[in-house]
């Protein structure tokens, strides 16, 4: 049990306040669960509660949901309609973020004898405990009961430690060269507030608690108004999920025939009865984390290496589903259903030739440019490139510009460790180009056989397998989406 919310009195429609905060891993299939009772007296045990239902989901499919927003039925209660979940992600600790504030106030209380009050302001950030702790101070603006101060810069985490709705408290005092600075007010805000900008809803009473119980008439000690507000931030990968960027997923598998006869236990495509087999693994591995982040689940899945039916000629990118129009198999299921039906139907041969696949998927990358869409290339595979002149061509040219299209080479070998030596060419594919481009990083290679052969169980070898297959993934979207000025 990671925690509760709060208890909702007769509501039917509970609105929960309290957040949980879950550390994110794009790479990890993150699998929660949701239940829900209603509440019937003081004890902490839910069995003594009436259960009304529960959802499961992933951390992944609620960040990857459109606005981060996730509708479930709930279920669990026998031929009972149980209502619905909605669940909310933010990102916290945008700590990144830079916001500039700028402040004024109003007619504050004199408390200089002689002339007027000499004003400066002091925020906090209001802590879990409900302690504050201070965040800034401004500068003392001399001698004027309506200062009008400087603007400051503040990191957002350092006002509000990346929790919009925390409370801010302002405080507000007339300077003294000794040190014994009077108090003139205060009031509360909170970042979501503040980022409102110029409006009435950041004009603040500034209120003085002692004064306001001695004095029936008190309205204020004056008022203070947020002149400007602006944030500055470098966007994450969540952003950019969050505002409609769709991953896509193609998946392309090696059969050639240095992969072994299918029907032998021997062959990485063996088809057991009991158990998948090493490229199945891979695939069901890494696609199901990917999936979250594909609203349609559609994924274009190939195969090369083959001789294909009827004529038995060839292909290094023939479909899966058979459909050359349309080679989008519906969800990771669908996938693995084509690639069983393909090794039934075709026979393995060979060479080992990356460029077609390589080339299909830039095609269609190439149509995207405005950062609604970026595409990521899963080659499973056996052996050494035979094309690997053409493959590193593929790479350069993928775009007309000379330009990376968002094309991720990301591929989990089925086998032998050979293509360490791969690595090595790879790396100089960018000073094989006619006019050098930086590519975003070579792809990458991850020996399926380390993770078969680990300690563990098969499961936990497969959720690393998939975690270092795509832990690069969200630097090289950002380096991408910067590198192209795409907000």
């Amino acid at each position: 049990q990671f925690g509760r919310t709060e208890v909702i009195d007769n509501s039917l429609n509970p609105d929960f306040l309290r957040k949980f905060v879950l550390d994110y891993f794009f790479e990890e299939k993150q699998n929660l669960r949701f239940d829900l009772y209603d509440v019937d007296s003081k004890s902490p045990d839910l069995s003594k509660h009436d259960f009304l239902g529960q959802a499961f989901c992933t951390l992944g499919e609620i960040v990857g949901s459109a606005g981060s927003r996730l509708e479930k039925p709930l279920t669990g209660v026998p031929e009972k309609k149980c209502g619905t979940i909605i669940l909310l992600a933010e990102e916290l600790g945008n700590c990144r973020d830079v916001a500039t504030l700028q402040f004024c106030a109003n007619k504050l209380d004199k408390k200089d004898f002689f002339g007027k009050s000499d004003p400066f302001m002091v925020f906090y950030r209001s802590n879990e405990d409900g302690t504050f702790t201070i965040c800034h101070k401004t500068e003392v603006v001399r001698n004027t009961l309506n200062p009008v101060w400087q603007a400051f810069a503040i990191p957002v985490r350092a006002l509000c430690n990346g929790d919009y709705d925390r409370a801010i408290k302002v405080e507000v005092y007339d300077w003294d060269r000794d040190g014994s600075h009077d108090f003139i007010g205060e009031f509360t805000t909170s970042y979501r507030e503040l980022a409102r900008g110029q409006s009435q809803f950041n004009v603040y009473e500034v209120v003085n608690p002692r004064k306001k119980m001695k004095k029936k008439k008190y309205l204020n000690s004056g008022t203070v108004t947020l002149l400007s507000f602006a944030v500055e931030s470098d966007h994450t990968f969540l952003d950019y999920i969050r505002g409609g960027t769709q991953i896509n997923f193609t998946v392309a598998i090696d059969f050639t025939a240095s992969n072994g006869n299918p029907s032998q236990s021997t062959s990485l495509h063996y088809l057991s009865p009991y158990q998948l087999n090493a490229y199945a693994m891979a695939l069901k591995a890494v696609g199901e984390i990917i999936q979250d982040y594909d609203s349609d689940k559609m994924f274009p899945a190939l195969g090369f290496g083959a001789k294909i039916p009827p004529d038995g000629r060839v292909s290094h990118e023939f479909p899966l589903n058979g459909d050359a129009a349309n080679p989008a198999c519906s969800g990771i299921e669908g996938v693995l259903e084509a690639y069983h039906r393909s090794l039934r139907s075709v026979q393995l041969y060979g060479p080992t030739n990356f460029a077609p696949v390589v080339n299909h998927v830039a095609r269609s990358a190439a149509a995207v440019l405005d950062g609604s869409q970026y595409f990521v290339l899963l080659i499973i595979t056996d052996g050494v490139i035979s094309d690997m002149a053409q493959t590193k061509e593929a790479i350069v040219n993928v775009s007309p510009a000379g330009q990376w299209v968002p094309l991720e080479g990301v591929r989990g070998p089925a086998g032998v460790g050979v293509l360490r030596a791969v690595w090595g060419a790879t790396a100089s594919w960018a000073l094989d180009a006619p006019n050098p481009v930086v590519p975003p990083r070579p792809p990458q290679f991850v020996p399926f056989r380390d993770y078969v052969a680990g300690p563990g169980s098969p499961v936990l070898s497969m959720a690393r397998l998939a975690k270092d297959v795509l832990a690069e993934i969200p630097d090289q979207f950002i380096s991408y989406m910067k590198a192209r000025g795409i907000k």
